[in-house]
């Protein structure tokens, strides 16, 4: 005689988890190949998902996805810890009806991760590894500090202009500006009252410390440049003209493995050096470059096309062309794009870049 048992077993079945990632709590959705399970709220904890998921689909094949933000990517390695075959996808690519653009809200947002999961719809963006992440924080950390520093000196020059206080002629050369010679005079500047004298010197201080803290930074990054899992690297892009070792160090924590992008327009794509397109019928408008990349690289990059341009006669010729036909804000992407090959080549082939002038 057969017994009924009550047993749940979904061996061999796939479970899809859609979760939209906040501070306070997750909004999840449930689905399997043929059914909707449920959409609830949870603690923003991966184990409560993981317990819920064995609970009430034992032994099944598990999948989720959530978009890239604000967590990084620690709820991802979680999952994949637990055995979820987890992925981390870009916001912007994940199809959308218009109904659930206008009618947005964390649910709305589950469903749609959880039905493109189960559709096959979403493409993974690339995870660092946990070392890249930690190296790739110093070198951000480095840019933080410099845009405080930069905050800081506007503050200084709005004070003296408002109370009336000219700097010294011997001063207003970029040489000399912010020197040690300038903070010793700031310290030095009289004002007629206390208060005044006090807001001044907490502003100086503060730019102060934001500068021996760039300093160490700076040093420190120095140092990771010289382990082995970066030496070589940064020696073969510092080989290319217009890039130093911050930028060297910015590209190799930034980009991860060079061998992940099969092609030179897969990596202008990711960098964001592609024009944005808008075609319908005979209408065919080409824009700007697409707001979508990678902003630190691009900045980064275009930094050193600027600096390229100056030492290398090459791409200064290319450049003055450009000039011709062009807009310079514009020939200096076309620039940026030389350069973004060399950087392919050297990463690629493990070969200094050398430069040849053809008389």
């Amino acid at each position: 005689m057969k017994t009924q048992s009550n047993k749940l077993d979904f061996t061999g079945q796939n479970i899809y988890a859609g979760f939209d990632v906040h501070l306070k709590s997750w909004n999840v959705t449930i689905m399997t190949d043929h059914l909707t399970h449920k959409t609830f709220s949870q603690p923003p904890s991966p184990e409560v998902l993981f317990q819920y998921l064995q609970k009430n689909f034992p032994s099944g094949n598990y999948f989720s996805a959530y978009e890239a933000g604000f967590c990084g990517y620690w709820i991802h390695n979680k999952l994949k810890e637990m055995g979820i075959n987890s992925i981390v996808v870009n916001p912007a690519d994940v199809p959308t009806t218009d109904k659930e653009r206008d009618q947005k809200n964390d649910p709305v947002d589950s469903r749609k991760l959880a039905r493109s999961l189960r559709n096959g719809e979403l493409k993974a963006i690339h995870v660092p590894t946990l070392k890249t992440l930690e190296d790739r924080t110093l070198l951000r950390t480095r840019a933080l500090l410099v845009k405080d520093i930069t905050r800081y000196k506007n503050r200084i020059k709005s004070f003296l202009y408002f109370h009336g206080i000219e700097m010294p002629e011997s001063f207003l050369k970029n040489k000399s500006h912010w020197s040690k010679r300038f903070i010793d005079w700031l310290d030095n500047v009289e004002m007629s009252e206390k208060s005044g004298k006090e807001s001044l010197i907490v502003i100086v201080t503060v730019v102060k410390d934001l500068r021996s803290l760039l300093l160490e930074t700076t040093r420190n990054i120095k140092t990771l440049s010289k382990t082995d899992a970066y030496r070589k690297n940064v020696e073969l892009l510092k080989s290319i003209p217009g890039i130093g070792l911050i930028t060297s160090m910015i590209l190799l924590t930034e980009l991860g493995y060079i061998e992940r992008f099969s092609n030179i327009d897969q990596l202008c794509r990711f960098i964001g050096f592609v024009p944005s397109m808008h075609q319908s019928g005979e209408n065919d408008k080409s824009r700007k470059i697409t707001k979508r990349g990678h902003s630190i690289l691009r900045s980064a990059i275009i930094e050193s096309s600027w600096m390229a341009t100056r030492s290398d006669p090459a791409l200064m010729k290319s450049y003055i062309d450009y000039c011709k036909r062009m807009e310079p804000n514009e020939a200096i992407i076309r620039i940026a794009k030389k350069l973004l090959k060399r950087i392919k080549f050297v990463l690629k082939n493990q070969k200094n870049y050398e430069f040849r002038i053809v008389k």
